[in-house]
């Protein structure tokens, strides 16, 4: 069963005369997938990551269902439901983890304290789960240092193991190699994918690098762009359509 399934998931904003509405006609993501998401600057490929990450209000509608099994429910409607955002809020926070463009640190706390903020935020503060992501993407040296102590590429490392911390079903990732050169994004993207895999964690990175997601065996997702008079309508295609 998938970890992630959306059905007619959308959002449009306006401004002025000009309108951008984002349309997902259907996507799954399986527990241990990476997928690739790829368009045009200005498709929407941030908001559609907002979407499916619960930071956005999706239009009345469509359907999000996050989990597994008998976990697996419907999310949209709690964006209406009294008490509903803070119920959202807590979904977020146990199901997914972010790993942001900058690496989006704490910069008054230690690459250990860094790594299991995910952990006391959602609750399930886990050391030794901690310490293994560490360990495994060779962290341990810097364990003790701040962020402003680090690499770009290592700040970008700690960002993953604290995606992947506590336990979530689904890692969103929004260029997160953009700031490293080749050989450092290619660590950083294999690392990623190999530790998410390895936890259980479906991975969605969005990404304008085409060379660097053909490397690795991402199922690819596609933005397309369709402008009318002002109105650009923007729809996620999946599978052979994406590849077209």
């Amino acid at each position: 069963m998938p970890v992630l399934l959306t059905r007619n998931l959308g959002v449009t904003l306006a401004d002025g005369e000009r309108r951008f509405t984002l349309r997902v006609p259907e996507l799954a993501l399986e527990p241990g997938e990476a997928a690739g998401l790829t368009g045009a600057s200005g498709t929407g490929k941030t908001m559609l990551l907002e979407l499916l990450g619960l930071l956005r209000r999706p239009e009345a509608g469509g359907c999000l269902l996050v989990g597994t099994d008998a976990e697996a429910r419907d999310l949209v409607p709690l964006w209406s439901a009294r008490g509903g955002r803070s119920r959202l809020a807590a979904a977020r926070g146990r199901l997914f983890g972010f790993v942001p463009q900058s690496g989006g640190l704490m910069p008054f706390l230690t690459v250990a304290q860094n790594v299991a903020l995910g952990q006391r935020i959602s609750g399930r503060e886990d050391a030794a789960r901690a310490a293994a992501l560490i360990a495994r993407l060779g962290l341990g040296p810097v364990a003790g240092l701040r962020p402003d102590r680090l690499s770009i590429g290592q700040r970008q490392r700690v960002s993953i193991a604290r995606a992947l911390a506590h336990g979530p079903r689904i890692v969103i990732a929004d260029e997160p190699t953009a700031a490293l050169d080749p050989e450092a994004a290619a660590e950083a993207m294999a690392l990623l994918i190999g530790t998410a895999a390895a936890t259980g964690a479906a991975v969605l990175v969005s990404s304008h690098d085409h060379d660097l997601l053909d490397r690795f065996a991402l199922t690819r997702h596609r933005l397309v762009p369709e402008a009318r008079d002002g109105h650009v309508v923007s729809t996620l295609r999946t599978g052979a359509e994406a590849a077209a």
